[in-house]
Parts: structure tokens; C-alpha cells; sequence
């Protein structure tokens, strides 16, 4: 039996992770550009021992659909990383990760981004890398639409060996600021990058030090086969959509048999899938939530959440109550769009019905019930090895996040699946993550 606990993310998506979410009345719908918002809900997290906060962002607007995006809500949101530092001034212990694209950024400055953020919070911080999917972001930059997938994570996998590079110009002892020799730094203690690649050209150093963590954490949410071979080799987190037991087990048991071939051990990574929970004192409390939620779903934007997960294909012409017609395989998710056409074959659903299903957890794993079911949904994850913990996204925000913490979490640690209080101060320490060693360029 497992001797370790699970790990909890609290995933915050600025309006609730139901499409919906917003007009519900224990959502803050405002909570996209109201920073006290946010404090109240990652302070509310702390308090509840989450091992980190965890935030998406993409750089364009959600939906190409104009009037969906205007009748979500959902395409005004800050800048993930400068709401991190405001909410390091204004927490001590719960971790910060931030999702950055490598598809319209240099690696320099994410890396000096990532280290200010990891020495602004004491070494809380961490990187969610991820490649652009949309050709709305594309737009965003001068292009025509995103690169090939499989160009895409080469650019990736070079990006964030720089990023790494750039991490390790610094030594952990090189800044001494000795007043009496007038020495601020050891004149060995840091040292040029001079990366020359097919996409990237760098010479460092970096202009910030080695940070608290030594180098923030990285994370990834990519379940193709490039993206779970860039994680093997990178990542000590995995963010993951798993619809089934067997295919969590699967995945899980994949990802960390392709580590070894990176000379890693499995427990330097841990998987954590999204967990869409619905809680009620009673399932049928439960389910009535959950059906309040559904009828405030208007079809233009189901629909639109559908042509976005499929990758982008208008389904207009398509009769909402007929099957998921034959796709072409996207260029953007690739790993989305195969779950979102399983699903549909798998439960015999019509369009209508797959956007209404996946209309909160957005394909991953969504439960509907008691506090104890939803704990013994999370127990069977990990005992059968198919997950590590999860990244929670409450339905709306804060009511969705308070309902798990008041419900859910007491059940939890009564099972000895959580922990009472922090062991550490940093993000790699709640992860229980070996320190990465220092490699000079």
C-alpha cells in the first residue's frame, strides 16, 4: 500500500471551471480582474494546506465564436504571472505556478520571469510549459495559424533547455556582497550560456541569481507522445485528463516508464489530473447543484467549448442531437481531441449531449456526489497508482472551492490521504522532490 499522501492543486479559473459558472450566485464573476478576489480564494486554499495554485492562460481570446466569448465571460483574465507576485506579498506557504506558453515567448524571458517570481515568494514558484493550440493566439503574432504539432514541441524541447541553461549560469554560493572587499559577487560564480540551436540563439548569463528552489518547478500538460516524453525528461508535475480508471493507470504507468530512459526515478514527477468535483451533503443535494449549474448552459456557448476541445472544426452545420460526426486529426490538442471522440463513442452521445458532458471538467475527470464518494474516487486514483494527487477545479468560485474544503478535505485527512499542515516552504518540498543538482553550462 501506498505510504505517501496525495498531492492537491487548486486549479482557479477566474469565473469557475463550469462553462456556466459565472451566472451561478456562488460564483464572483468579477473575479477575472478583481485581484481581492484572488487573494480571498488562494488564502482560502493555504489555509487548507494545498500544495500549490495553479493557472491556465493563452494569449487570444477563448473562442473564435465572438459571441460565445462575449456570452462566457471568460476572455478577460490578468496575466498569470504578475497575479502570482501579487498573491507571493500576500501568502507564505502554498505554491505559485503559472502557465506559459513556448510557442510566442524567449526563453530568456521566462526564465528571468520564473526566477523573479520563485525569489519574490521564497521559492513557491513553478512553470506549467505549454505549446499555443489555437490560431487565434497564432494571429496574435504574425502568423497565419500555429505551427505543426510535432514543430511545435521541437521548438519545446529546445526552449526548455535554455530555460534550464539559463537557471544554471548562477551558482547557489556566488552571490557573497562582502561590503569590506567590495566583492558583491565570486568573480567564478556565474558564467555565459552561449546556447546555439536550430530555434535559439542565447548567450546568458542570466541577470538574476539561482533561486531559493535552485530552479523553479516545471510542470507540463501535454499527454500526446511528445508531450509525455518532453515531461519525462523535464517535468515534476504532470497536469492530465483521464476519464477512466484504466486509462489513468495507463497513462501513469507510461509516463513513468519513460522516465528511466532519462535517467530519472518516478517519483521525481508527480502525475496530477484534473478533478471537476460537485459536492453535496447528500448525492441528491449533489446532483441537484449539478443540474443547476447544466440550465445555465446557453447552446452557442456549449457548442463553442465543443469546437474549441475538438480543435477548432465548426460543427454549425451539424445537428446538435445527432452523432460526433468523422474529424480530421487537429493540429492544435492533439491528446483533447481523441479524449473528447472516445468519450462521445464510448457513452453512445449526440453533440449536444457531449458538450453538456464535458461542459465543467472540460474532459477530465468529473464526480458528482457525497464527500465520501468523491474521496473514494480520489483513494481508488491513487492506490491504483494513477495518480499522484489532484489539481481540484471547483465549478464556481469561491462556493465550488469552499464546498471542497468544508466537505471533502475532512474526509480526506480522516483517511490519512492529506496532509495536517506544511512540512516545508517551498513548492518542491510540499512535492517531496530531490533538489536539482547544479549544472554548469
Amino acid at each position: 500500500m501506498r505510504q505517501d499522501r496525495l498531492r492537491l492543486g487548486a486549479f482557479f479559473y477566474a469565473t469557475g471551471h463550469h462553462v456556466a459558472g459565472w451566472r451561478h450566485p456562488s460564483s464572483e464573476a468579477d473575479g477575472g480582474l478583481a485581484l481581492a478576489r484572488t487573494i480571498g480564494w488562494a488564502q482560502r486554499a493555504e489555509a487548507a494546506k494545498f500544495d500549490l495554485v495553479f493557472l491556465e492562460d493563452g494569449t487570444g481570446i477563448r473562442d473564435a465564436n465572438l459571441r460565445s466569448s462575449e456570452r462566457t465571460a471568460r476572455s478577460t483574465h490578468f496575466e498569470p504571472v504578475t497575479l502570482l507576485s501579487a498573491l507571493a506579498a500576500v501568502t507564505s506557504r502554498i505554491g505559485l505556478v503559472a502557465t506559459t506558453s513556448t510557442s510566442f515567448n524567449e526563453p530568456y524571458n521566462v526564465a528571468r520571469r520564473f526566477a523573479s517570481l520563485d525569489h519574490l515568494s521564497g521559492g513557491r514558484a513553478g512553470w506549467n510549459l505549454v505549446t499555443s493550440a489555437t490560431d487565434l493566439e497564432a494571429a496574435n503574432f504574425g502568423h497565419d495559424g500555429i505551427a505543426l504539432h510535432a514543430d511545435r514541441y521541437e521548438r519545446a524541447e529546445e526552449f526548455v533547455d535554455v530555460v534550464l541553461g539559463l537557471w544554471n549560469t548562477w551558482d547557489d554560493d556566488a552571490v557573497i556582497i562582502d561590503r569590506e572587499s567590495g566583492q558583491f559577487s565570486k568573480p567564478d560564480g556565474f558564467r555565459p550560456l552561449n546556447h546555439r540551436g536550430k530555434h535559439f540563439t542565447v548567450r546568458g548569463p542570466l541577470n538574476i541569481s539561482r533561486t531559493p528552489q535552485g530552479q523553479p518547478v516545471i510542470v507540463q500538460a501535454g499527454s500526446s507522445g511528445p508531450g509525455k516524453d518532453l515531461a519525462a525528461r523535464t517535468a515534476e508535475i504532470v497536469f492530465t485528463a483521464n476519464q477512466t480508471l484504466a486509462e489513468a493507470v495507463e497513462f501513469y504507468g507510461d509516463l513513468k516508464e519513460r522516465m528511466g530512459r532519462f535517467g530519472r526515478a518516478p517519483d521525481d514527477l508527480k502525475v496530477m489530473p484534473g478533478l471537476f468535483p460537485v459536492v453535496g451533503r447528500s448525492e441528491a443535494e449533489a446532483r441537484a447543484k449539478f443540474a443547476e449549474l447544466q440550465e445555465l448552459i446557453d447552446p452557442v456557448v456549449g457548442l463553442a467549448l465543443l469546437e474549441r476541445m475538438i480543435g477548432g472544426f465548426d460543427l454549425s452545420g451539424y445537428d446538435l442531437d445527432g452523432p460526433v460526426p468523422p474529424l480530421p486529426e487537429a493540429n492544435g490538442a492533439k491528446s483533447r481531441q481523441q479524449l473528447m471522440v472516445d468519450l462521445a463513442r464510448r457513452e453512445g452521445l449526440t453533440l449536444r449531449q457531449l458538450y453538456l458532458r464535458i461542459a465543467g471538467a472540460r474532459g477530465h475527470s468529473q464526480i458528482v456526489g457525497t464527500p465520501a464518494q468523491i474521496a473514494d474516487e480520489m483513494e481508488a486514483r491513487f492506490r491504483a497508482h494513477g495518480a499522484d494527487g489532484f489539481n481540484i477545479m471547483p465549478p464556481t468560485l469561491p462556493g465550488g472551492l469552499d464546498d471542497f474544503i468544508a466537505l471533502v478535505l475532512p474526509e480526506l485527512r480522516k483517511r490519512n490521504l492529506v496532509r495536517l499542515d506544511y512540512e516545508g516552504r517551498t513548492l518542491r518540498a510540499h512535492l517531496g522532490s530531490r533538489p536539482p543538482a547544479l549544472r554548469r553550462p
